[in-house]
């Protein structure tokens, strides 16, 4: 020891620089590649679905628009090289769209209201109402969708045969209200599920009875419920073929086979004319699922949690 200090090392700030970038970029290449797989694959899902559902849609409003020499053009083309709205004049002028929209309207908006009525009722009976064969009951209703339409229509067409009700409004609506009530019974069960009871006993306590209590406290507060399933039944109404053409004759017909009447015909289709017309009969549903989006939704999940 002579008194003297050994120098410090010193520390190479760009070595070490390197050195953390080599560390921080060690990370095995196939950890990152498996990231980056599950989104390409995302990615790729989303335009495929997003192809199988709204190219038809295309094609549809496509073909409305191409003029008649152009539609069987081979090979099909995706952009046509003339537009026309020839068709949609076409189908402004047939005063039986008309005929047939009017019968939709007033099947598929009463069968909506009326099946909201009733369902709204069995379902609140089934949620807070507690009786004997309560379960066994509800389980009832639910299996009547187990068998399919198509099945009862020949008993439904005798039946109403019988009753003078064929080629009428009430064989339709009585119908489609037979077919949309299970769903929507429990779908506003599931509904009511989610409001709690305290507000039923408030009620009692300040002398509201079961009438009072059900249409002024829970069903304001049911609204999502109400309009999800009146949408349902609205919409059964609105596109249902085989029961609007068995049941109802050519002035009680619906759009649905109304319009497969008038442009498909045994030698020849109009294709054009078909296509304009599906187009403009579902600018209504369209438009109320647009404007009613936030309350079906509601509905529709309300009775997944229970809180």
């Amino acid at each position: 020891m002579n008194g003297t200090l050994s120098p410090e090392p010193t520390i190479d700030l760009a070595n070490t620089e390197d050195a953390v970038a080599s560390v921080l970029s060690s990370e095995p290449r196939a950890r990152r590649g498996r990231r980056r797989r599950p989104r390409f694959a995302l990615w790729i899902s989303l335009v495929v679905i997003g192809l199988f559902t709204f190219l038809p849609i295309y094609w549809l409003a496509v073909t409305s628009v191409t003029p008649d020499g152009e539609v069987f053009s081979f090979p099909p083309r995706l952009f046509p090289t003339e537009i026309t709205f020839e068709h949609y004049i076409s189908v402004f002028a047939d005063p039986a769209i008309f005929e047939y929209l009017r019968n939709s309207i007033i099947v598929s908006v009463i069968t909506a209201v009326l099946s909201v009525v009733v369902s709204m009722y069995m379902a609140y009976a089934f949620s807070k109402f507690r009786f004997r064969g309560r379960t066994s009951l509800m389980y009832f209703v639910l299996s009547s969708q187990m068998f399919p339409q198509a099945l009862l229509l020949v008993t439904l067409y005798v039946v109403f045969a019988q009753f003078g009700l064929l080629n009428t409004y009430q064989a339709l609506i009585i119908s489609f209200t037979t077919f949309t009530l299970p769903l929507c019974v429990w779908m506003l069960k599931g509904f009511f599920d989610t409001l709690p009871d305290d507000l039923i006993e408030a009620a009692k306590i300040d002398g509201a009875g079961h009438w009072r209590t059900l249409h002024s406290v829970i069903l304001p507060l049911a609204a999502p419920g109400l309009v999800a399933a009146g949408l349902f039944a609205f919409v059964r109404g609105w596109n249902d073929f085989m029961f609007a053409l068995t049941l109802a004759g050519p002035e009680k017909q619906t759009l649905p086979p109304g319009l497969v009447n008038t442009f498909i015909g045994e030698t020849a289709t109009a294709w054009p004319e078909l296509m304009a017309a599906s187009l403009l009969v579902s600018i209504p549903v369209c438009v109320a699922f647009i404007l009613l989006q936030r309350y079906l939704v509601g509905g529709i999940t309300a009775g997944a949690v229970k809180g």
